[in-house]
């Protein structure tokens, strides 16, 4: 099949890339909203709540019918005296204009008694009136006044009504001197979050893209071969982009998934426009060799057709078992993993479909010009390292040498690189997972400082962190909530029970604060304890500690599961492609330890606080509860992709019936340096993203990088032929039944 679409591409190239050129053009305009569509940016989500299921999101949904609620705007004035009756009127006025603004639900502001009725305008209260009031600032020199939206607004009117409601705010000051008005709520947070993954998108390209045209200028020697992994990268971009805008319409993405999922399409595009552009001027080199100095179009053709047949059949085979990597998301019910597992997925189908029919064509149009003489050729330092690390290796060279070193102490090597990446580690081991909220903004962000100060000068607007909600009366919910909930440990207290909406929507709300605080592990048994308890009546557990719970439960009960099935398809995949037992399972074995080690750099950066400074974050003292599965999935996914490139020639020069030693020599110096120049060029991508703001981006940045670093060095370098040389012929055995399965259904290059 691959074969015949070598010929079917050498013949129709140009129609291929007009097709691709339509295809990104159209992309990026949907993407960006200009083809009178909304932006993929504008449809993002920052919402938690729906990443869970059980009773914390039946809680949410209930509360959320008794009282639907739109976002907020939020006023944080400061420097004022709240008993002053300049402030009291000033504010009251600004409340008042807003009520009548269209679209304004409810103004909550200070200067009202527990009726909601207004204070006197010209009686002067004490400080005292106001110590207990949460919108009053602990210090007594700030106050808060909060404006509510209606809920589902169009996104048009929705910006327009905040801007009013903020211009009105930042008009304050001008009637009190000394004041500072700071504006914000959760529209403007979802829109700097937005901001910011749209911002770290463009930045991780404008770093990836240059610095990886640059590495791969100078592994081919010139210009053209270069640029086409770049193309077929900005058309993997265009057309990722295009299906995450198809997806938004179907689920809900967070703001995190463009910048994740874009990132992996990027880097495995330039991987296999790597393998591929490689294996063709491999093929152009031996008609040069054989004496064809100019190829005639047969030959070029036949020669697409075998890069095709080829590196082709290890780039599909590549993708298939990154896609299985990823597809285990969509084994959790928690939405962002299987929003971002579906979307993945889909990046990889367009990374592989740029692989498989863009960069042929353009190979096709390049013809045996990618083998002449290109500009770093001319240059004397440039020319020496293009020959040391070039993509067509020599019969012999550094990495044929590295083997050879390292088949004479195999057990040695083993040990060694075990223990170092066992030791890496180790910090593994108190990893603690925190849910990011306006804490992934950088700590320079207007929002962010904005609900910091809230959280710090106006504790008692906090909601609970955990929050029963029940159809039970407001009487009989809050007499268990004093006689029971008080009991369990690490609650401090229970609000007074309120009562929400109306009819049949109408619903009891007790809030349960810990002191243990507003999150962590502790808080979150809280959750977990309350939820245990059967009063005789309904009750649903929601809030932060409980979302946080439920998340966290859920990853732990239906990981093994998708791990599980993960392992078992990658095996069979691996089998069907070496016809061996011992290689999937050495190589599924050697990716958990190689994981394990990028777990550790993860958790001795962002979790203990190190690089703080060069890396530019404020460490949130854990790592994102969302981080251990997308990491898992993508790193293995990529590890995967090495340990196909490099088994793929390994096994090509076993099937030309050379003995286990010298198949794993030849087969690491005709890989090595394509694997060595792809991690490269990944880890630049990574990296790129990793300079990004939002702090769960430079987390996700750092691990992959990590991850693909060491595994591309350590593992596939080093500890491959170490252990494959230990295991020698018996890396090839597998049960009677098996070998005549593999010599029935394996997959074979052409």
């Amino acid at each position: 099949m691959l074969p015949a679409l070598g010929r079917l591409l050498a013949h129709h190239a140009r129609w291929f890339l007009t097709a691709w050129i339509i295809i990104g053009a159209l992309g990026f305009a949907a993407v960006g909203g200009a083809l009178g569509n909304e932006s993929l940016f504008a449809r993002l989500k920052t919402d938690d709540g729906a990443q869970v299921s059980g009773d914390a999101k039946t809680g949410a949904e209930l509360l959320a019918q008794a009282d639907p609620s739109g976002p907020t705007v939020q006023l944080l004035l400061d420097g004022i005296d709240p008993t002053s009756l300049t402030v009291r009127a000033a504010v009251r006025r600004a409340a008042d204009d807003l009520a009548h603004v269209p679209h304004v639900k409810k103004v909550s502001q200070p200067f009202v008694d527990a009726h909601d009725k207004p204070l006197p305008a010209k009686q002067v209260l004490p400080k005292q009136a106001f110590w207990h009031n949460p919108l009053v600032s602990d210090d007594g020199h700030a106050l808060l006044v909060v404006a509510q939206l209606a809920p589902d607004l169009p996104a048009e009117t929705k910006a327009v009504t905040v801007k009013t409601v903020e211009d009105r705010f930042h008009a304050l000051p001008a009637d009190l001197p000394g004041a500072t008005a700071r504006t914000g709520g959760t529209q403007a947070l979802i829109d700097e979050i937005n901001h910011h993954v749209q911002a770290d998108l463009q930045i991780g390209e404008a770093v990836a893209i240059p610095l990886s045209l640059v590495v791969m200028v100078v592994v081919f020697g010139g210009l053209l071969a270069a640029g086409i992994p770049i193309l077929g990268a900005i058309a993997s971009i265009a057309g990722g982009l295009l299906s995450l805008l198809g997806f938004s319409y179907a689920m809900d993405l967070s703001s995190t998934v463009p910048s994740v999922v874009s990132v992996m399409g990027l880097g495995l595009c330039i991987d296999y426009g790597l393998l591929l552009v490689s294996r063709y001027r491999e093929e152009l080199r031996r008609l040069h060799d054989a004496g064809n100095d100019s190829p005639s179009p047969e030959a070029l053709e036949a020669a697409l057709e075998h890069t095709l047949g080829t590196a082709g059949r290890t780039v599909l085979f590549s993708a298939v078992t990154v896609a299985i990597s990823i597809a285990g998301l969509m084994f959790f019910r928690a939405t962002i993993l299987r929003a971002v597992g579906a979307a993945g997925v889909s990046v990889v189908v367009v990374a592989l479909l740029v692989a498989l029919t863009l960069v042929p064509a353009l190979l096709a149009v390049a013809g045996d010009r990618l083998i002449r003489p290109g500009v770093t050729h001319r240059i004397w330092g440039l020319r020496r390292i293009a020959r040391r690390i070039g993509d067509v290796a020599p019969e012999n060279g550094a990495f044929s040498r590295l083997a050879r070193r390292v088949q004479r102490h195999p057990a040695l090597v083993t040990v060694g690189i075990a223990a170092f990446l066992l030791a890496a580690g180790s910090p593994v081991l108190s990893m603690r997972l925190a849910n990011s909220g306006y804490e992934m903004l950088p700590k320079t962000s207007a929002q962010r400082q904005l609900f910091q100060a809230v959280i710090d000068r106006f504790p008692n607007t906090a909601e609970a962190p955990v929050v029963v909600v029940s159809h039970a009366s407001a009487a009989r919910l809050q007499e268990w909530g004093d006689d029971v909930v008080t009991k369990v440990p690490w609650v401090k207290s229970v609000d007074p029970v309120r009562v929400v909406g109306t009819g049949a929507a109408k619903v009891s709300v007790l809030g349960v604060r810990s002191s243990a605080g507003a999150r962590g592990p502790l808080v979150e048994q809280v959750a977990r304890d309350v939820a245990g308890i059967h009063p005789g009546f309904d009750t649903y557990v929601t809030g932060i500690a409980a979302h946080n719970a439920a998340f966290l439960d859920e990853l732990r009960s239906r990981a093994p599961i998708a791990v599980g099935i993960v392992v078992l398809a990658t095996f069979v995949l691996l089998f069907l492609m070496t016809g061996s037992v011992l290689v999937p399972v050495k190589a599924l074995v050697m990716n958990v330890v190689s994981l394990g080690a990028s777990f550790g750099v993860l958790v001795w950066v962002f979790q203990e606080g190190n690089l703080e400074g060069p890396l530019g974050f404020t460490s949130a003292g854990g790592i994102d509860t969302t981080i251990p599965a997308l990491v898992l999935s993508f790193a293995f996914g990529l590890s995967m992709d090495y340990e196909v490139f490099l088994l793929s020639r390994i096994k090509e020069m076993r099937d030309t019936s050379l003995a286990n030693d010298e198949a794993v020599v030849h087969g690491l110096q005709r890989s090595g340096r394509i694997i060595t120049s792809a991690a490269l060029i990944v880890v630049i991508v990574f990296s790129g993203f990793a300079a990004g703001q939002l702090l769960i981006i430079k987390q996700m940045g750092v691990a992959l990088a990590v991850a693909v670093a060491v595994d591309a060095t350590l593992v596939r370098t080093l500890l491959v032929p170490a252990t494959m040389t230990l295991l020698g012929e018996w890396n090839w055995w597998a049960p009677k039944p098996l070998r005549m399965l593999h010599e029935r259904f394996g997959l074979r290059e052409s």
